[in-house]
C-alpha cells in the first residue's frame, strides 16, 4: 500500500466529491473517524491530488513533476507534521527525530515543529499552485503547539491547506476545531474491507477485521504484527479464567504477565478492553464483537463473572490507559492489572 498518492477503495467516492470543487476549498480540514480506517492515508493522498499539476479528477496522476517529488518525499510545497516517534515508526529518520536519536522519541508534536513552518508558508509556492501541510495525529499537539497553529489558522496564508487527522476530536482545542471544516470518514462496509484485506495477503481476514473492530488498516497492521487475531497470551488468560476455581490466585496467568513485558502497554490494555467488551456482550446474550472464535470460552467466563464487577473493571481498565506509557514498574503494573481482571471470575466454581 502506497503511503502517498492513492485513496483506499472505500475512500474514493468521498474523495471525488470532496476534491471536485477545490478552487473553493477551505484552508483547514479536520479529517476524523475511527482509528485504523485510513485517515492518514486519505490526507496524504489528498495532498498529492491537490499538488498534482494535471489537476484532473480526485487522484494524483503519478506522472507529473509534482507527483515525482511527492513519491520521493521532497516536494517543496508539502510538509508533514508528526511526532518524532511516529516518523520513526514510519521508517523515516526525520530531521527532528534524528536530532533526538539519543533520547526517547517524542510522542507529541512539538511547538518547534509548528514554528518551523513559518518560513515555508510565508513565501510564494514553488510551482504557483497549492501548498499542503498534513498534521497527524492532531491530538498529539500539546497546548503550546495547538496555540501556535491557531495563530496561523486565524490568518491563513494564501493557497495553503492544512489537513489535520484525528480519531479523538474531543481532545483538540475547541478553537482549533472551530477554525476547521470537518470531514468525517466512515468505517467501510465489512464485505469491502474483507476483500481489500485478502488482496493485501491477509489470511483469515474476517477474524482480523473483527479483532480490529471493523477498521481494515488496523486489521492489516495487526495481522503483520501477530500470528493470530486473538493473541496467544489472551487465549491463555481466558482459559485460566474459564477453568480455574480461583483465577486471581492461579500461577497460570502470572506466566502470561511475564510475556507482556515486551509488548507496548497501550497495546495489551487495548486488547484487554476489547476482551471485556466481548464478555459484556456475551453476558447480555449477544455475540462477541472482537473475538468471535473464542465464543465458547467467553460464554463460560461470562457465566462466572459478576456483572457489577465486570462493569467496574472495564471502567477501571480505561483509566489505566493514562498511565500505560510510564508505569513506575512495568512488571508490577502488568500483574496488578491482570490480577484485578482475574478476580472478577471468582464468584462460582467452574462446571465439572
Amino acid at each position: 500500500m502506497s503511503t502517498v498518492g492513492q485513496f483506499l477503495p472505500w475512500q474514493q467516492e468521498l474523495a471525488r466529491s470532496w476534491l471536485g470543487e477545490r478552487e473553493r476549498f477551505a484552508h483547514a480540514w479536520l479529517i476524523h473517524g475511527l482509528a485504523g480506517i485510513g485517515k492518514r492515508s486519505f490526507a496524504l493522498a489528498a495532498a498529492a491530488a491537490l499538488l498534482c499539476e494535471k489537476g484532473e479528477g480526485s487522484a494524483a496522476c503519478g506522472q507529473c513533476q509534482a507527483c515525482t517529488w511527492m513519491a520521493s518525499g521532497n516536494h517543496p510545497d508539502f510538509r508533514r507534521v508528526r511526532p518524532d516517534a511516529v516518523a520513526l515508526e514510519e521508517g523515516e529518520q526525520a530531521e527532528e527525530a534524528a536530532a533526538q536519536a539519543q533520547k526517547t522519541p517524542s510522542r507529541e508534536i512539538r511547538v518547534e515543529q509548528m514554528r518551523a513552518l513559518s518560513g515555508w508558508y510565508n513565501t510564494a509556492t514553488h510551482r504557483g499552485g497549492w501548498r499542503v501541510a498534513v498534521i497527524y495525529p492532531a491530538q498529539a499537539m500539546n497546548h503550546i503547539t495547538a496555540n501556535a497553529l491557531l495563530k496561523v489558522l486565524e490568518e491563513p496564508p494564501p493557497r495553503t491547506v492544512f489537513l489535520l487527522t484525528t480519531d479523538a476530536p474531543d481532545r483538540l482545542l475547541p478553537t482549533i476545531v472551530s477554525r476547521c471544516r470537518r470531514l468525517p470518514l466512515a468505517v467501510p462496509p465489512r464485505e469491502q474491507a474483507v476483500v481489500w484485506l485478502r488482496e493485501q495477503g491477509v489470511k483469515q481476514a474476517e477474524e482480523w477485521l473483527a479483532a480490529a473492530g471493523g477498521a481494515p488498516v488496523r486489521a492489516l497492521n495487526l495481522s503483520r504484527a501477530g500470528d493470530e487475531a486473538c493473541p496467544a497470551w489472551l487465549q491463555g488468560f481466558m482459559r485460566t479464567l474459564a477453568t480455574e476455581r480461583n483465577p486471581s490466585a492461579s500461577a497460570h496467568w502470572m506466566s502470561v504477565a511475564d510475556g507482556l513485558e515486551s509488548i507496548d502497554p497501550a497495546s495489551w490494555l487495548d486488547t484487554l478492553q476489547r476482551f471485556f467488551i466481548d464478555v459484556s456482550l456475551v453476558t447480555a446474550g449477544a455475540s462477541p464483537r472482537y473475538y468471535p472464535s473464542q465464543h465458547k470460552t467467553l460464554k463460560v467466563i461470562a457465566e462466572r463473572a459478576d456483572p457489577v464487577e465486570l462493569s467496574d473493571t472495564a471502567k477501571w481498565l480505561a483509566s489505566q490507559r493514562a498511565m500505560a506509557g510510564h508505569p513506575l514498574s512495568a512488571k508490577l503494573f502488568i500483574h496488578s492489572v491482570l490480577q484485578r481482571c482475574a478476580s472478577i471470575c471468582h464468584s462460582t466454581a467452574p462446571t465439572e
